[in-house]
């Protein structure tokens, strides 16, 4: 399969990975989003230590370049363990 840009390149050495540590992102209750998305909504990135995690973790609470001056991201990060 070919793939349109670097970034959604999986890394072969790590696709086969148990991947026991995770973020899970969510919404607060009350968010305007959840209008949209629904109050159950909630999506989970795995990594294959706990040091990928912490990493990916950090880089999702930063506030990105993308948002405008007003924006205030609601976002709920939550560090998991399966």
């Amino acid at each position: 399969m070919s793939y349109c840009h670097q970034h959604n390149l999986v890394d072969q050495s790590k696709a086969e990975a148990d991947r026991r540590f995770g973020i899970r992102v969510s919404l607060p209750s009350g968010d305007t989003l959840n209008r949209l998305l629904g109050d159950d909504w909630e999506r989970l990135h795995w990594y294959a230590d706990e040091a990928e995690r912490d990493r990916a973790f950090e880089d999702m609470r930063e506030r990105h370049g993308y948002y405008r001056k007003t924006d205030t991201p609601t976002q709920v990060l939550e560090k998991i363990v399966r």
